[in-house]
C-alpha cells in the first residue's frame, strides 16, 4: 500500500482533557499553534511543535466522546497505567529497537516540556478512540506499540487529510482503501469512518507481517507500501532487517524515522506518569452499532432518542453531511448504552427523520444554484424531487430539499438583478401569448410582469386583455 505519512501531524479538533493543568498556558500554546487544533488548517509539524519553548500545559476539561468495540472483541486486561498491565506486571516493547540511538534521540526531544505538551495534546484527540483500538489490537493479539501508529500517521484527528491525499486517523490513500471494505462516495468518505480504518490498518499490517516476518519492517511498508520496501530489501542484496536498512541508508528520511518515532511515543505514552504525563483513559466504555436501514438525520436522531447530538455526529466524521447515506448496509455508531433508544427511534413511522427545506422555483433559478446555497448536489435535490432536471426547471415547482446543512433561505436569482423598468408601455395579449412569452419580449422578469399587473404567475391570460410593460428602445 501506497503511503504518505504525515509524521507528527497534530492538526485538529482536540477531544476532552481530564489532565489538571494550566488552562492559561495552554490558550497561550494555541495562540502560536492553531493548527494543532484545527483540522480544516495545515497541521502543525512535529518539528514546529517542538520548537515552542512553553511550559508543560493541557487543553480546557471538556466531556469525554468514546468510541464503539466490536461485539466479538476478546475480554482485555485492566487499563495501562504508568507502564504497568492491572497485575502490576511491567509492559515490555513488542518490537525490537528502542535502545537504538535514533530510538534514544527521539525519546529525549519528546520528553523536553514541548515534547510533552505536544504528545499530550495528540493524546486529548486520541482518547475517543483509544478502547476501540485497543480492543481490535488485543483480539487480534497484535503488538500493543500499533496502538500509537496514529500518532505519527495523523496525530488522532479521525478527519485528518494530507496534501498528497491520505485521510483519517490511519491515513489511507485512495487506491489502498479497496480491500479494506471502505468506499468513497457523494455521502461519505469511509478511510475517516474509525471503525472501518482501524480494522482496515490492522488488518493491512498483519498483511505486510505474513509478508516479511518482521514487526519493524511491516510497519516500514505501512509507511513507504510492502513492493517498496521488497524492493529495498531486493536492492540492498537480501538484508531484511530494518535497523541495518536504516544505517545504510537504504530507507527514505521518512521511512527510516518512522520506527525510532513510533517505538519512542509508545515508550513515553505507555509509561506516562513516569516522563509527567498525566494517565488518560480513564474509562472503558462500549460502543455497539446500529442499523440504519434508510437515510435519516443525525441531528433528529439524536433530539428524539435524547442522546448528545454533538457526541453522535463527532461518531460519524466520514459522513459529509449530517445525514446517512441512502445505503441500507449503512450502520449507525452509537454508545451501548443509547443503542436501545435509537433502534427504537429507527422503528418509529410517525417522525420523519430528516429535516427539509420547501422551495418554490422562480424564473431565473437553477438546480446548481440552489444546490451551491443549501450545501448539498444537484443529483440530492432530483433524488428528492423525481421528474425534476435540471434542463426543464419550471417556475412554480415546488422543491424539497434536504437539510444537510443549517443555512437560511435561497432569496432567489431575482435578488442579485436591479430594479425593475419603469412600465410607462402598454401590450394587448394576442392569440397564443403567455406571461411569460411577454415577458421575454420586453426582457423583464415574469414575477415583475406580473407583480406590475396584479397577477399571480399562474393565472390564464384572456385574449385583448391590456398589460403594462416598459416601453422598448
Amino acid at each position: 500500500m501506497a503511503r504518505n505519512s504525515n509524521s507528527g501531524r497534530t492538526g485538529g479538533k482536540t477531544g476532552g482533557n481530564r489532565a489538571s493543568v494550566a488552562l492559561a498556558v495552554f490558550a497561550v500554546f494555541c495562540a502560536r499553534a492553531p493548527s494543532l487544533l484545527m483540522a480544516d488548517t495545515p497541521p502543525l509539524t512535529e518539528a514546529a511543535a517542538l520548537e515552542a519553548a512553553v511550559p508543560d500545559a493541557a487543553p480546557p476539561e471538556q466531556p469525554a466522546f468514546a468510541r464503539p468495540v466490536r461485539s466479538a472483541a476478546a475480554v482485555i486486561p485492566g487499563r495501562l497505567d504508568n507502564g504497568v498491565d492491572s497485575a502490576g506486571a511491567a509492559i515490555p516493547s513488542q518490537i525490537g529497537g528502542l535502545d537504538k540511538p535514533s530510538t534514544q534521540s527521539y525519546l529525549e526531544r519528546y520528553t523536553t516540556k514541548s515534547g510533552k505538551l505536544w504528545l499530550n495534546s495528540i493524546m486529548t484527540n486520541a482518547e475517543p478512540y483509544m478502547a476501540f483500538i485497543r480492543r481490535e489490537i488485543d483480539a487480534r493479539n497484535l503488538p500493543h506499540e500499533l496502538l500509537y501508529v496514529p500518532v505519527i500517521e495523523s496525530g488522532f484527528v479521525s478527519n485528518a487529510k494530507s496534501s498528497a491525499g491520505a485521510a483519517g486517523l490511519w491515513q489511507f490513500m485512495r487506491n489502498s482503501m479497496g480491500p479494506f471494505d471502505m468506499r468513497i462516495t457523494e455521502w461519505m468518505d469511509e478511510r475517516m469512518d474509525f471503525w472501518k480504518s482501524t480494522i482496515g490498518a490492522l488488518e493491512k499490517l498483519q498483511e505486510n507481517y505474513r509478508s516479511l516476518g518482521d514487526w519493524a519492517l511491516a510497519l516500514a511498508a505501512y509507511n513507504m507500501g510492502l513492493g517498496g520496501i521488497q524492493a529495498v530489501i531486493r536492492r540492498s542484496g537480501g538484508i531484511a532487517d530494518y535497523w541495518e536498512l536504516s544505517e545504510k541508508n537504504y530507507l527514505r528520511t521518512e521511512t527510516a524515522v518512522y520506527m525510532p518515532k513510533l517505538l519512542a511515543v509508545s515508550h513515553i505514552l505507555t509509561h506516562p506518569r513516569q516522563f509527567g504525563l498525566p494517565v488518560l483513559w480513564t474509562t472503558d466504555p462500549q460502543w455497539t452499532r446500529v442499523k440504519a436501514g434508510k437515510i435519516v438525520d443525525l441531528r433528529v436522531i439524536a433530539e428524539h432518542a435524547g442522546i448528545d447530538a454533538e457526541a453522535l455526529l463527532n461518531a460519524h466524521k466520514e459522513l459529509f453531511y449530517t445525514v446517512t447515506p441512502p445505503d441500507a448496509d449503512y450502520y449507525l455508531k452509537v454508545r451501548a448504552e443509547d443503542a436501545d433508544k435509537v433502534a427504537a427511534v429507527l422503528e418509529r413511522d410517525d417522525i420523519t427523520l430528516i429535516k427539509y427545506h420547501v422551495y418554490t422555483v422562480k424564473s431565473g433559478d437553477t438546480l446548481s444554484a440552489l444546490a451551491r446555497h443549501y450545501g448539498v448536489t444537484v443529483a440530492h435535490i432530483t433524488e428528492y424531487n423525481r421528474g425534476v432536471r435540471p434542463n426543464t426547471l419550471q417556475i412554480g415547482t415546488r422543491l424539497i430539499i434536504p437539510a444537510f446543512k443549517n443555512v437560511g433561505p435561497y432569496q432567489g436569482a431575482a435578488a442579485n438583478e436591479p430594479p425593475p423598468a419603469n412600465f410607462t408601455g402598454t401590450h394587448v395579449v394576442e392569440k397564443g401569448e403567455t406571461l411569460w412569452a411577454i415577458a421575454r419580449a420586453y426582457n423583464v422578469r415574469p414575477e415583475t410582469l406580473a407583480q406590475v399587473n396584479n397577477m399571480n404567475l399562474q393565472d390564464t391570460l384572456s385574449i385583448g386583455r391590456t398589460l403594462n410593460v416598459p416601453i422598448k428602445e
